[in-house]
This record gives C-alpha cells, sequence and structure tokens, in this order.
C-alpha cells in the first residue's frame, strides 16, 4: 500500500500524520508526507512539521519520503496524486461554523472530489481508529470500500460494522410489522439486500477483521449520525461517484452530510460504477439523495 499524507503545517494536519502513522506499520505501507508551502512566511512551520512526521513515522518503523512543494494545496495534491499511484491520502480539516450548522473546509472538499485515491478525512482529536462504521445501501458497488476498510481495520487490529438505514413505512402501515425486524431476520432472508449485505460481512471475516451488520429504520442521515454518536466510532466510510465530463467526483447529500458532522475520522472511497449509473449507485452506497 502507498498513503500519501498532506501536511501545511498545522495542529490538525499533525492529527493526521499520527493517524497515518497508525495505520502504515499493519498495512505494511510506503508513505510519503507532502509539505505545501502556500506563502513564504508559512515555510519554517511546514518544514517543521516534516520534521516531526518522520520522527514519528521512523518510530514505527515506516519507510518515509518526504516531499516539500510551493503553491496552492489542492493543486500540488492533485499533482502528486498523478505522478505516483497512492492507495490512500490522508488530510487534516478543520469544521467552520457557519450559523447554527458546521461545515468542511472548501479545501477538504475540492481534494475529496478532485483526486482519484480514496481520501481520509482526520478532524478533531482523533487518535485510534478501532471501531470503523461502512455505510452501505446494500448493493454490490461497496466492495471498494469493503476491501481497503478491511485492510486498515485488519492492521490496526479493529473491528467493523456495515450499517444499513431502512425507510420507516407510511404511518397508515405503522401497526403492520417490518418485514426485517433487525439485521438477524434481513441475513438469514433470500432477499438481494440480505446477501449483498451477508457477501460484505463475509469479505470482511475473511480478511480476518470482526464484522456485523446492523440495521436502523427512519431518514439515512439522522440514522447514520445517531449510530456513530451511540456507538463511539471512530472511522466513518462513505463513498463517491466519478463525474464523466470533469473528471471529477461528486458528492451526494448523505456523504456531504457524514463529512460535515460526524464527529471522527471520515473515508471517502468511490464507487466501483461511473456515473451513467451513479444516481444509482450513489443510492447503493450512502441511501437516498436529492436530485
Amino acid at each position: 500500500m502507498k498513503i500519501l499524507i498532506c501536511t501545511d503545517g498545522s495542529e490538525q494536519a499533525d492529527r493526521a500524520v499520527g493517524v497515518g502513522a497508525a495505520i502504515a506499520p499493519g498495512c505494511k505501507a510506503e508513505v510519503t508526507v507532502l509539505g505545501i508551502v502556500e506563502s513564504p512566511r508559512e515555510s519554517e512551520k511546514v518544514t517543521d512539521s516534516l520534521n516531526r512526521s518522520l520522527a514519528i513515522l521512523q518510530d514505527q518503523n515506516v519507510k518515509t519520503e518526504l516531499i516539500t512543494r510551493t503553491g496552492k494545496a489542492i493543486e500540488e495534491i492533485v499533482r502528486r496524486t498523478k505522478e505516483v499511484n497512492y492507495d490512500l491520502v490522508v488530510i487534516g480539516a478543520l469544521r467552520k461554523q457557519r450559523q447554527a450548522a458546521f461545515s468542511m473546509s472548501a479545501k477538504a472538499y475540492k481534494v475529496i472530489k478532485e483526486v482519484a485515491p480514496p481520501v481520509m478525512i482526520v478532524t478533531g482529536n482523533v487518535t485510534s481508529l478501532k471501531r470503523i462504521l461502512i455505510c452501505s445501501g446494500g448493493k454490490p458497488y461497496i466492495e471498494n470500500a469493503i476491501q481497503l476498510t478491511g485492510e486498515i481495520a485488519r492492521g490496526l487490529g479493529a473491528e467493523a460494522s456495515i450499517l444499513h438505514v431502512l425507510p420507516e413505512p407510511p404511518a397508515i402501515y405503522s401497526h403492520l410489522p417490518r418485514i426485517h425486524e433487525d439485521a438477524e431476520s434481513l441475513l438469514q432472508s433470500h432477499s438481494e439486500l440480505g446477501e449483498n449485505l451477508r457477501h460484505a460481512r463475509e469479505l470482511l471475516q475473511q480478511m480476518n477483521v470482526p464484522a456485523k451488520v446492523q440495521v436502523r429504520f427512519g431518514s439515512v442521515i439522522e440514522q447514520i449520525l445517531a449510530e456513530v454518536r451511540e456507538q463511539h466510532y471512530e472511522l466513518v466510510v462513505t463513498g463517491s461517484a466519478l463525474h464523466p465530463t470533469l473528471s471529477t467526483y461528486v458528492l451526494g447529500d448523505i456523504t456531504r452530510e457524514i463529512v460535515n458532522h460526524a464527529n471522527c475520522a471520515v473515508l471517502v472511497v468511490r464507487s466501483n460504477t461511473r456515473l451513467r449509473r451513479s444516481h444509482f449507485s450513489l443510492r447503493s452506497l450512502l441511501g437516498r439523495t436529492r436530485p
């Protein structure tokens, strides 16, 4: 595995380095730390950050390359991911409060949308990734996320849960029993949904990752965030799809909301389908999206 960790010398970038350093040994990964100097006054700060990063990674016996680039952060990250095929890009990011809501910085969104590899966004005081939540709509297009998450989880000795959110029935039918009252009944069914979720769990188990399937009912984003909050997950895995004409990735409403509001690290992994099927595939990875 090849991991690119990006730093601008900020405290949050240092946390991203810490997370990348935790992942790398178990995945036998080689790491590139890309220091980006956007203005001359930041040069010393970035250099110091690179030196700290090297010490942390060498302490974990991780093969490490340090690179310094001068220019705009997004352009330099995109350029580097075109020069070298990375399996994972790790960035630190801050949420900004706007009125009553929080939103991720514009730079974080641009990185997610424009680089080809999966992107892990490290926010807050994340120090470990022992509990991982994978958001699934129950379709097979999530296999990219399963494979990468499984490799990370195995290396960290982490456990994973696969969450599928089912809609609540209309109020007029609320007195009727649900078709799948819990995850176990769903997994034992012969439905396409049950088979796909069972297959995803089996893939993780074959990688020696303790895995289970969780089912919740209601609004997709509300239930995902409630699950993260109640079960104290440290990493949420979600998806995006490739735009066919702009060669960038589009974020569905659900992914955007997770990135903005999940109080943990978020890993965004590309779906297995192109945008000609993206409306379907985004729903498959994340649940419903608004047009």
